[in-house]
């Protein structure tokens, strides 16, 4: 009977041995996956970052020259005019940004995808037990 049962418990620790391998592999992964999407993320605000602060500065002196440009006759309506766009511009973009942030985000897809299958194979072991 002590061999049924030392047997039984090697089969146990078998099972748990893999289950936190199975566990550990599945948290590597996670990390991987925040690791990989906060480089992406930081890339994405340098480069976000660097491209507002020269468009801005385009934006600033092109207004500055067609308001000289004009200086003598239309100033006002040039200014008038500018701030209108600007204005225009930036609630359409703003617009676009909240649209953005209702899209779902596909961090953890790929773990989640993994424990899905795992989830599927210890259910199909389960059924031919």
């Amino acid at each position: 009977m002590s061999g049924v049962h030392s047997g039984l418990m090697g089969s146990v620790r078998r099972l748990l041995s893999t289950l936190l391998d199975i566990a550990s592999t599945r948290l590597e992964l996670l990390a991987n996956e925040i690791y990989e999407e906060r480089l992406h993320l930081e890339q994405m605000l340098l480069y976000l970052l660097s491209a507002l602060f020269c468009i801005g500065m385009s934006i600033m002196l092109l207004t500055v020259f067609i308001v000289v440009l004009f200086w003598d006759d239309y100033r006002l309506g040039v200014l008038g005019g500018a701030a209108t766009l600007f204005l225009v511009s930036g609630l359409l973009l703003a617009g676009k940004l909240r649209a953005l942030t209702r899209v779902k985000s596909k961090l953890f897809s790929v773990s989640l995808a993994e424990l899905g299958k795992d989830r599927v194979h210890l259910d199909g072991d389960n059924g031919a037990a």
